[in-house]
């Protein structure tokens, strides 16, 4: 997918396509395409793509790997005031790590509705007897986050 061809009408899109950039990364790496930012202050902290396969661990998804690099960024273990962009909705174990990180607010690309814990099959990130909710938007560049999800299984199915 050619991303230069997005044009980007406000700062959920601009990042968003940020978060598309390193979810190619991670498809060139062999990696299933999901990519993640953190934005504090409107500037990105932390980047990441799944690390799954490279690094042979079950929990390297895009989403952990960039709450570990933003906790580093700012030396902190809460991450008030921050925004995670990634291109599909988190699972259950990193919709769980981002209400742990108090992480203020989620920008989604595309929906999972096999495993997404943020409001697809359940969802964690708004669960009131939880001690964090977390602010979500849905569906930013959703069409672009599924595409490459999709052109990543078409060539893997052959």
């Amino acid at each position: 997918m050619v991303f230069e061809q997005i044009i980007c009408k406000d700062d959920d899109e601009k990042f968003m396509l940020e978060a598309l950039r390193e979810a190619s990364k991670g498809a060139a790496e062999g990696e299933v395409p999901v990519g993640a930012v953190i934005v504090k202050d409107g500037e990105i902290i932390a980047r990441a793509h799944n690390r799954i396969e490279g690094d042979k661990m079950s929990s390297a998804h895009a989403e952990m790997v960039a709450i570990r690099e933003a906790e580093k960024a700012l030396a902190a273990k809460w991450l008030t005031g921050c925004t995670m962009y990634v291109t599909l909705e988190p699972c259950s174990m990193c919709a769980g790590a981002l209400v742990l990180s108090r992480i203020e607010r989620l920008v989604i690309g595309a929906d999972d509705p096999k495993t997404g814990a943020c409001g697809s099959l359940f969802n964690i990130a708004s669960d009131e007897r939880l001690n964090h909710r977390i602010e979500i938007n849905r569906g930013v560049l959703g069409s672009e986050c599924s595409a490459v999800l999709k052109d990543f299984f078409r060539e893997r199915r052959g």
